[in-house]
């Protein structure tokens, strides 16, 4: 190995610590990637998860800068060596990559890598991930083809070995990470179904109240002027109770990402996740928002929610750019799309259809503003802003 003894043991022990620290997924791949990399004296890592349709669910790197990465363009596809691994279960150590027979190329912004070293991650017999190094970094020379005549390559079988041991870890903290996240996920949804629980029975009780105060009221109207005035007041005392109730319930469903993570980050991982599920591209850049109230915060979300599912689902668009800047004490969200547009004053007695009616409730109801240019074949460009507090 590339490191002495004590050392070597110091770097896996720092690596395996450091695994074990993170429960969220992402930060645990990120810290299998570095580590990785650092301890093999690599120029290059990265990890893939693998999905069901011949793609990846995730796939972190380390060594490229995030320019790079977004030169790259979209995540790689299951083939070639990274097939191999997934597929066969098997560790692949090659001299020169480029030229094995089943690599396939890169594309051109993405790094040239000549020596390789890679693992599955597997839980059991599942593979749940493909764990793989390269360009070897050799003290003075930098990355280079491997010079050995007789096949060897950069990466040795000290370092297969090594890498093994990260990797048996790595299944264990990434199978952990997501028994977590799952764990969370149930908790929050049990949460939000007992919370439905209390809402419906609480507020089906005062509208149920409503509904005979005011009936009542309108049986007394001719007859009793003064009994129908007081069971009205009742009704104005039902209205604004149930309204309490539904208000005391949208808080406690307020997205648990928000609070946890803030809005920046919250959008940051949607637009993720919807970039690799979607053939358009989706980007997604922040810019000094500081925190804002909540009530600010998640009319933010919602309305990106709903003008990225318009986008993706409707438009036909192969781009979508979402942006969020601080504009004075405030925000300003913008959410832009190359697709097929449509003429706003034809949909505007039918916006419901395309979630107008409720982006503009939403604004509005924060103390924002909505407004939407759209013109057929030149896409579609929605802009919110609140004001902060």
């Amino acid at each position: 190995m590339s490191h002495g003894p004590r050392s070597g043991l110091a770097a896996v022990s720092s690596a395996l610590l450091a695994m074990s620290r993170h429960l969220e997924v992402r930060d645990v791949l990120k810290t299998i990637v570095a580590s990785a990399r650092e301890l093999l004296d690599a120029e290059y890592a990265a990890l893939g998860v693998p999905d069901d349709h011949g793609g990846f669910a995730q796939f972190v790197v380390d060594g490229v800068s995030e320019e790079q990465w977004k030169a790259i363009g979209p995540l790689p596809r299951q083939h070639g060596i990274l097939a191999a691994m997934l597929h066969e279960a098997r560790a692949e150590r090659l001299a020169d990559v480029r030229k094995d027979p089943r690599f396939e190329g890169w594309p051109k912004a993405h790094p040239d890598l000549v020596d390789f070293l890679g693992l599955p991650i597997r839980d059991g017999d599942e593979v749940i991930g493909a764990l793989f190094l390269a360009n070897k970094l050799r003290p003075g020379a930098g990355p280079a083809p491997c010079p050995e005549p007789d096949g060897g390559c950069g990466f040795t079988q000290d370092d297969e070995e090594l890498l093994g041991i990260l990797a048996q870890h790595a299944a264990i903290a990434l199978t952990n990470a997501r028994l977590y996240e799952r764990s969370r996920e149930l908790t929050i949804a049990e949460e939000r179904s007992r919370l439905a629980h209390e809402l419906h029975d609480a507020v089906s009780q005062k509208l149920f109240s409503l509904r005979l105060t005011a009936q009542a009221a309108a049986r007394l109207v001719d007859r009793d002027p003064s009994r129908a005035k007081g069971e009205l007041q009742q009704v104005a005392v039902l209205a604004a109770e149930a309204a309490d109730e539904l208000r005391a319930a949208v808080v406690e469903l307020r997205p648990a990402a928000l609070d946890e993570d803030g809005l920046v980050a919250t959008l940051r991982t949607q637009i993720q996740v919807l970039d690799r599920a979607h053939s358009a591209r989706v980007t997604f850049a922040g810019h000094g928002v500081k925190a804002l109230p909540a009530s600010q915060e998640e009319a933010l979300l919602r309305v990106a929610q709903e003008a990225l599912h318009n986008a993706l689902r409707h438009s036909g668009a192969d781009h979508v750019d979402v942006t969020l800047d601080r504009r004075g004490a405030g925000a300003v969200l913008r959410v832009t799309d190359d697709g097929s547009g449509f003429d706003t004053r034809a949909v505007r007695h039918a916006g419901r259809h395309l979630g107008l009616v409720s982006m503009r409730d939403r604004a509005s109801g924060a103390g924002g503003t909505l407004t939407v240019e759209s013109v057929p074949g030149k896409g579609t460009v929605i802009e919110m802003e609140v004001p902060g507090g």
